[in-house]
């Protein structure tokens, strides 16, 4: 695969990856241009080439996808093992303790396991192809699975506080405290080494949905600590110590909700770290023949980001040159965004004295 340009008039340019070029357009690096083209970064940037080897080819852009959405499937699955075989310990001590708060904990467990369902489909589905009617490819599936989660999460603290609720009013001993001690603290070991693994492998491969997956784990290892404390006043005569616990785990499970949906809805929105759009602003400034930074997009597109921005250059430009500072602007992008997929760059030439706005035409437009 190679790149595809649409050259505009006033000298404009729009680049990306990913349609199909001219014959003869090679694309050994990424792009067809020479490094040693006036107006390339010079020693240091060759230098940084030679340290940190990459392409930004097609392929390989897709590669990394594919392998950021394989180390995605991988912590599902090992997810959905530890929290299943946790279950079933917890499973075994409910059959000989007939421990109700633990059968509720057993249960949470279950749940947070299949959450795996939907997101192990979405990075399915995010592996597939763009066509023409999604022409984005699917990664916003994520997104929905994301929904899905935060739906989860709220359903299992809603639980909670039935469970808790139920208790207080009907306060029942805990029998084989031991045993139930026992299986509780493997319940939030369990569940917060899923956290962990799920919370770090999201933030390094930009999933929010498998963050938030993460963020569910951590609030059922709560619900494991909720037992054991109870349990634990149980055991010294106090009947209302499980209820009680029960709710204070409610209202951290609402925290942690919240925080979660909150970063769930602002992918939906399309919202992004302000800072990266800084450190992107202030990559392509560095661009030898860019004047100014117009406006700058960025999005996500399950866990890859895609940018849009327009950069001002020479009004005296050719084509050519116009052409080589938008692929420089996205080769320093590329360079400075983790996990950008893909950039669309368009020049403007710099306005001359008397000029008026090239973009004059399209005003009715933008504001219809």
């Amino acid at each position: 695969m190679s790149e595809r340009h649409t050259h505009h008039p006033s000298g404009g340019h729009r680049h990306h990856h990913g349609g199909h070029a001219p014959q003869g357009h090679d694309d050994d690096h990424g792009h067809s241009h020479s490094h040693s083209s006036p107006g390339s970064p010079g020693l240091r940037h060759r230098l940084a080439h030679l340290l940190t080897p990459h392409s930004h080819a097609s392929a390989d852009k897709v590669d990394a996808a594919l392998e950021s959405s394989a180390r995605g499937m991988r912590a599902l699955w090992v997810s959905l093992a530890v929290l299943g075989v946790t279950a079933l310990l917890q499973a075994g001590v409910v059959v000989v303790s007939g421990s109700v708060a633990l059968l509720g904990d057993t249960v949470h467990n279950a749940a947070d396991a299949l959450t795996a369902v939907p997101l192990g489909i979405a990075f399915v589905l995010g592996r597939r192809a763009a066509t023409r009617r999604f022409t984005y490819g699917y990664g916003r599936a994520e997104d929905l699975a994301g929904l899905v989660i935060v739906l989860t999460i709220a359903a299992s603290a809603a639980f909670a506080a039935w469970a808790a609720a139920g208790r207080l009013l009907d306060p029942r001993p805990v029998a084989h405290v031991p045993a139930v001690a026992a299986a509780a603290l493997a319940g939030f070991a369990g569940n917060e080494w899923v956290a962990r693994y799920r919370i770090r492998v999201g933030r390094e491969i930009g999933s929010a949905a498998l963050v938030a997956d993460g963020l569910h784990a951590r609030t059922d290892g709560f619900a494991s600590l909720a037992v054991l404390l109870g349990a634990g006043g149980s055991a010294l005569g106090w009947r209302y110590a499980d209820p009680v616990v029960g709710l204070a785990i409610t209202a951290a499970i609402v925290l942690v909700l919240r925080d979660a949906a909150r970063e769930v809805f602002r992918r939906v929105l399309d919202a992004v770290d302000p800072a990266l759009v800084d450190r992107a602003e202030a990559a392509v400034r560095t661009v030898p023949g860019v004047r100014e930074v117009g406006e700058l997009r960025l999005r996500w597109i399950g866990h890859r980001l895609r940018a849009e921005l327009a950069v001002v250059v020479d009004g005296e430009a050719t084509v050519r040159r116009a052409h080589a500072i938008a692929v420089e602007a996205e080769h320093a992008l590329l360079h400075a965004v983790p996990g950008l997929a893909a950039a669309l760059v368009h020049a403007d030439p710099a306005p001359a004295p008397g000029e008026g706005d090239p973009h004059l035409a399209l005003a009715h437009h933008l504001t219809a």
